[in-house]
């Protein structure tokens, strides 16, 4: 391996045999040396669950004939824990998530296992950023190319803050019909959620959950309405989950108990 070259370790949620990070790999190895370290199968929407109770394996992916990456039985974020602790040579100098299959944007951030993987490697200490392209239906991950390309020089040089994530979703547009790169905050907008009630050949009853994320929102920096208007949407994370725009009334408050 060069050490001249940046290591980047790259995952995803969808599993080390979806389209998203095989196009994500190619895009990251015009930067640098690259490993990949992903989950075997689909982990969608499992947040970040890490396994505590099972062991976890590792096996060697081949893909063309060739070696591809380290395909693991655990979650997103056991990938980047098991990479960054037991396989790569070295820390790596940035942690890309992607390419996801649909937005990761709003509430939904929550649930996401793409996120929850740079995340992870925040909380390690490493720059990090997920990437989102913003269609589920035949996504022309090509179109996000370019974007991760440039993103991942500029991250490099960047001094992100430790403990810092970027949560990065791309228009389903064509790069030179995006309207450019704009920072964006986290749409606080629920999930407009249902079930839908099936019932098998043995008459057994089962639920389909399905949800959008409500599109009446205006303002363009909100992650949401800034992709729906053609922008590359950059919605810095951090895993303090602590609300402190409350602490000062609980505070006076817990003193009258």
């Amino acid at each position: 391996m060069k050490k001249d070259r940046p290591l980047i370790l790259l995952t995803n949620d969808d599993g080390i045999h979806a389209e998203g990070i095989r196009y994500l790999k190619m895009a990251a190895e015009k930067v640098g040396e690259v490993y990949l370290v992903a989950p075997e199968t689909e982990q969608s929407a499992v947040g970040h669950s890490i396994t505590l109770y099972d062991p976890i394996k590792a096996h060697e992916i081949s893909r063309d004939g060739s070696f591809y990456g380290y395909g693991i039985s655990g979650t997103p974020a056991d990938s980047v824990k098991l990479a960054l602790y037991s396989i790569l040579p070295r820390q790596p100098d940035l942690v890309i998530s992607g390419i996801n299959n649909g937005a990761n944007v709003g509430i939904n951030v929550l649930y996401s296992g793409t996120v929850s993987a740079a995340t992870e490697a925040a909380i390690l200490g490493i720059p990090a950023m997920a990437v989102s392209l913003a269609q589920k239906k035949f996504p022309p991950f090509q179109w996000a190319m370019p974007h991760i390309e440039r993103l991942t020089r500029w991250l490099l040089k960047f001094n992100l803050p430790r403990g810092v994530a970027l949560n990065v979703n791309v228009p389903a547009l064509p790069p030179e019909k995006t309207l450019g790169y704009k920072l964006t905050r986290q749409c606080l907008s629920k999930f407009r959620e249902s079930f839908e009630q099936r019932e098998d050949p043995r008459g057994n009853r089962y639920y389909w959950l399905s949800g959008e994320i409500p599109t009446d929102e205006t303002d363009e920096e909100i992650d949401a309405v800034a992709l729906m208007h053609g922008y590359v949407s950059i919605t810095p994370l951090f895993y303090d989950l602590t609300a402190h725009s409350c602490t000062e009334d609980l505070t006076s408050s817990l003193k009258k108990l």
